[in-house]
């Protein structure tokens, strides 16, 4: 991929949009690890926690990028990648076990290490979107992150004005995840020269990872409705 031609910026946005898709619940356990310290103190803990993150990220994800050139791994970080474009649509994101911290330096250590833990989405899915260009991990990440961190409550009430963007975010992670399984080495000489295979592989994926989300979705509601018609006794 050539440095700054319209493949290259198009696969940053790729990057940057995943990272919004991704990194919401992110945003909230760093606003949950700082909600104790004092209003002055808040934003040098954010500051300075998101920074950490960041550059752990960055060395996360040029390490999966290195990792993925193994055989077979970019084939499983694929389909790694079809659970979580599966799980941006199903999970609930329950945050109630992110202990609050009343100090700056434990507030960034905790921003840190909860970053890191629920980071792993992140990182399979940037290394997958940058084709293995490492600029485009770095760049993509350091404008991203940021925008997260800063934009989360913005990005998040959109989430749930506009539920459409989830299902938009979990397209562009299926077709992501699918466009790694047929880059793998391995499966290449029997993707070769088959467009019609290929694309119709990458469109199964994005058609059933939607369908299982919708249809997971519809069952949840399903059975809240049903719960709350009960009389209460």
């Amino acid at each position: 991929m050539e440095l700054f031609s319209m493949t290259f910026f198009l696969a940053l946005i790729n990057i940057i949009f995943i990272d919004l898709i991704l990194a919401g619940d992110n945003a909230i356990v760093i606003g949950m690890a700082a909600r104790k310290l004092p209003k002055s103190v808040q934003k040098k803990a954010i500051l300075y926690g998101t920074g950490g993150a960041v550059l752990l990220r960055i060395l996360a994800t040029l390490v999966v990028v290195w990792l993925l050139r193994i055989p077979w791994l970019l084939a499983v970080g694929g389909l790694l990648l079809i659970f979580i474009a599966y799980k941006v649509l199903t999970d609930e994101g329950d945050h109630d076990t992110i202990d609050a911290k009343d100090a700056l330096w434990p507030a960034v250590r905790t921003i840190v290490i909860a970053d890191a833990a629920m980071g792993l989405d992140n990182v399979i899915a940037v290394a997958g979107a940058s084709n293995q260009h490492s600029i485009l991990v770095i760049i993509g990440l350091l404008i991203s992150v940021p925008i997260v961190v800063w934009g989360s409550t913005i990005f998040i009430k959109l989430l749930t004005w506009f539920p459409w963007i989830a299902y938009l975010g979990a397209g562009i992670l299926a077709y992501t995840a699918a466009h790694m399984i047929t880059e793998e080495p391995k499966l290449l000489p029997f993707l070769e020269d088959k467009p019609v295979l290929r694309y119709g592989f990458i469109a199964i994926v994005i058609v059933g990872v939607l369908a299982a989300g919708f249809a997971h979705k519809r069952k949840v509601r399903s059975g809240q409705n049903k719960r709350d018609s009960q009389p209460a006794h």
